[in-house]
């Protein structure tokens, strides 16, 4: 009992400003640096005696701060990226939670949330061997993500649940039986209401309860109906990659938190999703990551996106960078040029640069120089800085560079970007290029004009020309018509050459 007793005489000591609530660590981080035994404690009367406590006070005086002691806790660890295999439950085997390849139809209702869950409960079904249909009628598991914000949303699901029960009560003795679960936020709110008046319904799984499905459909299978609808304070799916249920999909969404904690007088949410709690920013920028990776795959695999993406740099010095509050380093950037150029062979990049932004140096600039003649951009937008109003560099920094040297760093900028991206298009000189048509060239009533796939301009002879599509047929190009182009000639800014023939997307394959 005397550690206890002395750390509250400490606390009365100390009184109840507010120190107090941390005083016992106070007193356990002075005690490890003072040379007094922890076992033996003496009085304050004592202490002020002996002179122990003019010594304390000196100590906490000159002793660690609060913020010593957040800077030095434990960061607790995240979840690892992939999920640990658990033992199953000890009344199923492991072949019983298994999919065993049936087949699952997921129908969504409600936010964006719920299509983010769908996700996430199609990504752990299809690990344990599930398959995903799109046809109603193959379904052996039907699941239908759920939304409780209106009561018109409700009711949605229970007309559905009325289609379904004539579905299941047709199902042939001689296939799976057919199982139905309700998901999300109705299977929060409504539990006990749904598995009793529909009786159909096979399975419930609240928001916080999709690593369960396996479980819940497992136990499905003998004929009972399964339910988990325990909302969590710390379940974020952070190691859940999920997988986009609609590959076609030219949009997706990444989930950075769960819950609500706002409370607001009208709102169900709080209720049926829980606390507030946010992923790890590791596991976000993983995602989005990985979304980025599908991306420039993508382009690399069509033939109907073009190989040419703007990546505005700015500035080549990390120091102006920050100042610019851009987010990345050079080096950064430049890691990120060589990753896109070996995922798309031939990849077209253009960049924005800013000449004589607040307090650029002369070897800022030149580092700027130098990032242009490292990466040899196909396109570039250059300007010189003009501060505008209710921007943080109007309210923060000064605009320091005096005209004349902005408008020379710009010209600098200028004839190195056109020098390097001369030889880059150089290149292409030799090649047959695809070209979709855009019109009559404005410089020559001759031409006409067009973009190649890194989306680069290409000038060639107004002229007729062989029709894959029609043999025999010789005809004009015309605007959205393609057509193969040998390219003659480059500059910064254009490829020349002559028309080969007319063609369509599906047919060409362009090649040096």
């Amino acid at each position: 009992m005397r550690p206890l007793q002395c750390v509250l005489r400490a606390q009365r000591c100390l009184r109840r400003g507010p120190l107090a609530s941390v005083s016992w660590l106070l007193l356990r981080t002075c005690r490890a640096h003072s040379s007094v035994p922890s076992s033996a404690c003496p009085r304050p009367e004592r202490q002020q005696e002996d002179g122990v406590w003019k010594d304390f006070s000196s100590r906490l005086a000159t002793g660690p701060t609060f913020q010593d002691f957040l800077r030095s806790a434990s960061v607790p660890p995240e979840k690892p990226s992939s999920p640990e295999v658990e033992d199953p439950p000890p009344y199923l085997t492991v072949d019983e939670l298994s999919g065993r390849q049936r087949k699952v139809y997921l129908e969504t209702y409600g936010c964006q949330m719920n299509v983010n869950d769908t996700e996430i409960a199609w990504s752990i079904l299809q690990k344990s061997g599930y398959l995903r249909t799109s046809h109603l009628q193959e379904a052996d598991v039907i699941l239908l993500v759920t939304c409780s914000i209106r009561e018109k949303a409700e009711q949605t699901i229970w007309n559905r649940l009325h289609q379904l029960k004539s579905l299941k009560s047709k199902r042939l003795r001689s296939r799976v039986p057919l199982r139905i679960g309700i998901l999300g936020c109705m299977a929060e709110r409504l539990k006990e209401e749904i598995l009793n008046r529909e009786k159909m319904v096979d399975i419930l799984a609240g928001p916080d309860a999709y690593r369960d499905l396996p479980r819940l459909l497992a136990v499905a299978e003998s004929g009972q109906q399964a339910a988990n609808v325990l909302l969590s304070l710390d379940e974020t799916y952070a190691d859940v990659m999920p997988v986009q249920t609609n590959p076609s999909a030219a949009s997706a969404f990444v989930s950075i938190m769960r819950g609500c904690d706002n409370m607001c007088s009208y709102c169900i949410v709080p209720f049926t999703r829980g606390r507030e709690r946010s992923r790890p920013i590791a596991s976000i920028l993983e995602e989005v990551r990985k979304l980025s990776e599908q991306v420039l795959q993508l382009i690399h695999e069509r033939d109907n996106i073009c190989k040419q993406i703007h990546l505005p740099a700015q500035s080549g010095s990390s120091r102006v960078l920050e100042a610019m509050r851009r987010g990345y380093s050079r080096e950064a950037y430049v890691e990120l040029i060589q990753h896109i150029r070996e995922s798309i062979p031939g990849v077209s990049l253009s960049s924005d640069f800013i000449a004589g932004f607040c307090g650029e140096t002369e070897e800022d600039h030149l580092q700027t120089v130098s990032l242009l003649r490292e990466v040899q951009y196909n396109i570039g937008f250059l300007f010189a800085y003009s501060m505008r109003q209710k921007t943080r560099a109007y309210h923060r920094l000064k605009d320091n560079i005096p005209e004349e040297v902005k408008l020379r760093r710009l010209e600098e900028l200028i004839t190195v970007f056109r020098e390097e991206a001369t030889k880059a298009n150089k290149s292409f000189v030799g090649c047959t290029q695809l070209v979709l048509v855009e019109g009559p060239s404005k410089r020559s009533a001759a031409d006409l004009c067009g973009r190649n796939d890194g989306n680069l301009k290409v000038i060639f002879p107004d002229v007729e020309m062989e029709d894959v599509t029609d043999s025999g047929l010789r005809v004009r190009a015309q605007p959205g018509d393609y057509v193969l182009v040998k390219i003659t000639s480059a500059s910064s800014q254009t490829l020349k050459g002559h028309v080969l023939r007319k063609t369509t997307l599906k047919d060409s394959t362009a090649h040096c």
